[in-house]
């Protein structure tokens, strides 16, 4: 300084002081996975009411294709007494993760009525069931036609009478575009008695190629604590279509298909939960929704 004298630094306590470290739960990527991206109770609200508009009756018996860590199909038996599911993933150490933190907390009855196969779902085939899942866009994994196209003729293969196929999508201008988009999640979710803090969610689109439809994505997450997880998860898909899908669905032996796309609110301004069945829909900056195929 100009006057020769010693200055001491002011510093700011409020900046200097570091967030209380989280719990090692709290920084799961998984637990912030769930929280974030997986809503199976909606899931199966919407199964449920398409299957009994279609089929006049309520289905039993669930597959989940790509469970990662099963919520989706421990939420199923945990639901009611008659009900059965079975969980299908390659990655083991994501289903003993499922197996340590949701199946240990279903009830006797209900561990007895599910099922998880460290197994390729290009292999499933049995038992029977009549509704086969395969969400969260996991079937991107297979980029060309004949080879989705070979997966959803296992899942045909694997329906009873009156079966129903749900695998959801998403698209939309900005899916073709690099891009990157965060989103505050105020998470409600309490595990081993661990109460989720909030935490910011973040969808990034690396990369996209038109030629092809080569889609490379990233989850990221940004805790509380200051702590940043990045690439918590990796996701090298095609980015298939909805016209696509429908016809993929009907070579491999569905007799129809339908399409259910999300509304949206305008006075909100932001999408109403409410998955109706479109023919015709105004595309948007993004969208999802799910396909379904008719046995």
């Amino acid at each position: 300084m100009g006057d020769g004298k010693k200055r001491k630094r002011r510093t700011d306590k409020r900046k200097a002081k570091k967030s209380k470290p989280l719990p090692a739960l709290a920084r799961d990527r998984h637990v912030l996975y769930e929280a974030s991206v997986q809503n199976p109770e909606a899931d199966i609200d919407f199964f449920r009411r398409v299957y009994r508009r279609k089929r006049g009756r309520p289905f039993r018996l669930l597959r989940e294709d790509f469970c990662g860590t099963a919520a989706l199909a421990c939420d199923w038996v945990r639901r009611q007494a008659g009900h059965r599911a079975w969980g299908v993933d390659l990655h083991r150490p994501t289903l003993d993760w499922g197996i340590k933190h949701h199946v240990s907390r279903l009830g006797e009855s209900a561990r007895k009525r599910l099922t998880l196969l460290c197994e390729d779902v290009m292999n499933v085939t049995e038992p029977k069931v009549d509704v086969v899942a395969g969400l969260n866009f996991s079937y991107g994994v297979f980029k060309d036609r004949q080879t989705l196209g070979r997966y959803f003729r296992q899942v045909r293969k694997s329906m009873r009478p009156g079966g129903i196929f749900f695998v959801d999508a998403f698209g939309g201008t900005e899916t073709m575009s690099e891009m990157e988009e965060k989103r505050p999640i105020s998470a409600s979710k309490v595990l081993d008695g661990i109460k989720i803090p909030k935490f910011t969610y973040v969808w990034e689109q690396a990369h996209f190629n038109c030629v092809n439809h080569d889609i490379l994505c990233y989850i990221h997450f940004k805790l509380k604590d200051g702590t940043k997880i990045k690439r918590a998860f990796t996701y090298d898909w095609r980015l298939w279509t909805l016209p696509e899908l429908q016809e993929l669905m009907l070579e491999a032996g569905f007799a129809s298909t339908e399409v259910y796309l999300e509304g949206w609110d305008e006075e909100a301004d932001d999408t109403d939960g409410i998955f109706r069945r479109r023919t015709y829909f105004e595309n948007q900056d993004g969208w999802v929704g799910y396909v379904v195929g008719l046995t």
